[in-house]
């Protein structure tokens, strides 16, 4: 039965305003837990012409100077000066910051089960961690590419990033930090097999040409990241659609903290449940339980047990063990789906004091993973991203 179909998925640049917010939230989170490993932190970041926000609640031993990690982030990024209509070092830096709530402390701090047996030292310290927030999180793997990930937003993820290194390392100098990649792929038998449409949209100098940064663009940015095998003559590849791209960043879209959450996951070929990740501590289930479910789904992948896989894990606030845990592989599997989710209860430890400690999520590692994708990234060591489940997996189904 045949299963052809165009799919489509988009990034972005760490230039544009709500992944900038993103960032900045994520590098106010890092300066918190690289003092104090305990911090709790749920912040927001919203950003507009030439001013920065920063809300939310934070509750730590520590002292951080959040202006000015704001403004060396946004320098860092690439607005210095006037030349892309914001400057990290002249914006306003506004802070309203409140501490956690006390209600929500009390659920996390010592969970359900450990006021019930009134227990919370050695082993049962993972039972007195709660779920920072209820909810529920969907990890997703399939075996489009190396990393385990959808090629659409495997590539769209790789075109950003490049594009961000074409304009750091000075090769295209004229690039301003806002920018997009967008990738349709042709599905046949429902595998990828060739790109229909590549675009790119990038911030530029006002003087020029549209048709330098189109050559440009595919010189130095396309033929650098996708496969030739994917591109054909009928490929067709679309640089700043409108003609021109100069007036970008905060100052032609305000930004906000957790609006590109298909961005940071699976380019909508996998489900979201919703909660954002950046500048929340690891004690929220939105981020752990998210990086816990494509932690399982990845394993079963790599495990040679489907093709594709989805899995659904859901917490209540103040709970340390997860509600439920649903897989569905999409009829891809070489056992029944339900004796999957049964494995993952035998295997793999979903308590949020157990996966942060196994993914060593008591450090400042959130800045690096803020763009560009939170999955299937090879130029940094995300814990979740490891395979070392695959022989126990095999060795359950034996």
């Amino acid at each position: 039965m045949k299963n052809n179909f165009l799919f489509t998925s988009e990034s972005v640049t760490e230039g544009h305003p709500d992944k900038m917010c993103d960032v900045i939230s994520d590098s106010i989170l890092d300066a918190y837990i690289k003092k104090d490993k305990n911090a709790r932190v749920a912040c927001e970041v919203t950003a507009t012409t030439g001013v920065i926000s920063v809300m939310g609640e934070i509750t730590s031993n520590a002292g951080v100077d959040i202006s000015q990690i704001v403004r060396e982030t946004v320098s860092e990024i690439g607005y210095e000066g006037d030349c892309f209509g914001f400057d990290g070092q002249n914006c306003a830096v506004m802070s309203m910051i409140d501490k956690q709530s006390d209600d929500i402390d009390l659920g996390v701090s010592l969970s359900l089960e450990a006021r019930q047996s009134e227990k919370a030292n050695g082993e049962e310290a993972k039972e007195s961690l709660g779920a920072g927030d209820q909810g529920m999180m969907f990890g997703f793997a399939c075996n489009e590419t190396d990393v385990l990930m959808p090629a659409p937003i495997y590539y769209a993820n790789l075109l950003s990033q490049q594009l961000t290194k074409a304009r750091k390392n000075k090769c295209l100098d004229y690039l301003g930090p806002d920018g997009k990649s967008m990738i349709t792929f042709e599905y046949q038998d429902g595998k990828p097999m060739k790109i229909d449409t590549i675009v790119i949209s990038t911030q530029h100098l006002l003087n020029v040409k549209q048709e330098k940064i189109y050559q440009d663009v595919i010189k130095y940015v396309i033929h650098p990241i996708i496969p030739q095998k994917f591109i054909d003559s009928k490929t067709k590849i679309l640089v700043n659609p409108t003609g021109r791209f100069v007036k970008g960043g905060p100052c032609a879209d305000t930004g906000l903290t957790g609006r590109k959450i298909i961005v940071d996951t699976y380019g909508g070929m996998g489900r979201h449940g919703g909660g954002a990740f950046s500048g929340k501590d690891p004690t929220k289930v939105d981020r752990t339980g998210a990086y816990a479910a494509r932690y399982v789904a990845k394993n079963i992948i790599a495990a040679d047990i489907a093709d594709k896989c989805e899995v659904q894990i859901a917490y209540a606030i103040g709970v340390s063990n997860p509600v439920s845990v649903h897989v569905n592989t999409f009829n891809t599997a070489k056992i029944p789906d339900q004796d999957i989710a049964h494995m993952i209860s035998e295997i793999f430890d979903l308590r949020p004091a157990a996966l942060i400690e196994q993914f060593s999520m008591r450090g400042p590692i959130y800045k690096q993973l803020s763009a560009y994708g939170h999955f299937g990234r090879t130029d940094i060591d995300a814990a979740w991203e490891r395979t070392d489940k695959v022989d126990q997996i095999q060795a359950y189904l034996k």
